[in-house]
């Protein structure tokens, strides 16, 4: 008997190199924040590990969802999700100044992670519902809008910009994709472009309009609101090519780094792994992101192309803004690093996001045939 026949065929059709990478990533992580804690795995690096064989398992279980269920559950999932976040500007906990939380009790829950993925989900729904000859009409493309518009406006009031933002290019890619003419996109990047200054002035708040303008020149306050990017800056560059080496890290262990084990968890990393634990790090998101478009690629229905292209290019988000933000190319918007940066929030989505992947990629396959008894 071959070995294959000895795995059941649920188990064996998962994409175990995907598994296995994000593993890999994960516990990079883990091993990252052990460094920033000082060599100790609490309070961070033990909690941070547990969640993800947890989520992981948790993505394991919903590959075996068919892909119709996500179908069906998009619209529906997106509504609820969109009340959860008006009941966060009504009921919602506040936190370091920001209201985004619902207290249940028994957790405190985030709806606006949940809506990067239903919004995703939800175009795409929209997309694959609408005839090819309606998408390039108004009255496929404002009912797109709105859907990206009401939970991006309810979450820039609590304030979070970067959530925001993530919300609002996960249905934007969708639109895209779907064929939306790309003389709309060049007449919003230019509406946009003069909306900016607007924004900057009237519409942020304080903290976040210095961030945006700080990040234009850190070196006019750098010990005020420039401190955290500059400070990424120093710990990135002492890294060298190999880095100081493990545990020798100095911008993080002597706290001159702020948020060493969240947003700028890459910064700890870089110090300590240099460039070239950077660059491997780097390689292996593109890894996983480049199997998303696979997946997408591979799927016959619209509804699976037009989500996996979302949901990796949500992935995408998370890893391009970060590090964006933490050299210093991008306004620090509180976007972490997935499956490294500590927290419970981004790493879920992620492997929701993955999750999903994978049920779209095993409807993808075709199904295996009866055998002839006779």
């Amino acid at each position: 008997m071959r070995l294959g026949e000895l795995i059941p065929a649920p188990i064996a059709q998962l994409p175990w190199h995907i598994l296995f990478l994000i593993l890999a990533i994960g516990g990079f992580g883990t091993v990252v924040l052990f460094s920033a804690a000082g060599g100790s795995f609490t309070p961070w690096a033990w909690s941070q590990g547990i969640r993800l064989l947890v989520f992981l398992g948790l993505a394991v279980v919903l590959s075996w969802v068919p892909m119709r269920f996500w179908e069906k559950l998009a619209l529906p999932g997106y509504g609820i999700t969109l009340a959860a976040l008006v009941a966060v500007e009504l009921l919602g906990a506040v936190k370091g100044g920001s209201q985004r939380w619902l207290d249940l009790g028994f957790i405190r829950l985030q709806p606006s992670e949940f809506m990067k993925l239903f919004m995703v989900l939800a175009a795409a729904r929209f997309y694959a519902m609408l005839p090819g000859a309606e998408v390039r009409r108004f009255g496929g493309i404002w009912p797109a809008v709105g859907l990206i518009a009401m939970p991006a406006a309810l979450v820039m009031l609590q304030p979070d910009l970067g959530t925001a933002l993530m919300i609002t290019g996960g249905g934007i890619v969708i639109m895209f994709l779907a064929g939306v003419p790309l003389r709309l996109f060049i007449g919003g990047a230019l509406g946009l472009a003069l909306f900016v200054p607007i924004a900057v002035n009237y519409i942020l708040h304080d903290y976040q309009r210095n961030r945006v303008l700080i990040f234009m020149n850190p070196e006019a306050d750098p010990l005020g609101t420039g401190y955290h990017i500059s400070q990424s800056k120093i710990a990135i560059g002492s890294g060298g090519l190999f880095g100081k080496g493990f545990l020798q890290g100095t911008q993080s262990h002597l706290d001159y780094l702020p948020e060493g084990h969240t947003d700028f968890v890459f910064a700890t990393m870089a110090e300590e792994w240099g460039l070239a634990g950077g660059v491997l790090l780097i390689l292996a998101f593109m890894l996983l992101i480049r199997w998303g478009m696979n997946v997408a690629a591979r799927s016959p229905a619209r509804f699976g192309r037009l989500a996996a292209a979302g949901l990796a290019t949500t992935i995408f988000f998370y890893v391009a803004i970060n590090l964006l933000m933490v050299m210093g190319f991008a306004p620090v918007v509180g976007i972490p690093l997935p499956l490294v940066s500590f927290g419970g929030s981004a790493q879920m989505t992620v492997l929701i996001c993955v999750g999903v992947l994978m049920s779209i990629d095993r409807a993808s396959r075709p199904k295996p045939g009866f055998r002839r008894l006779i």
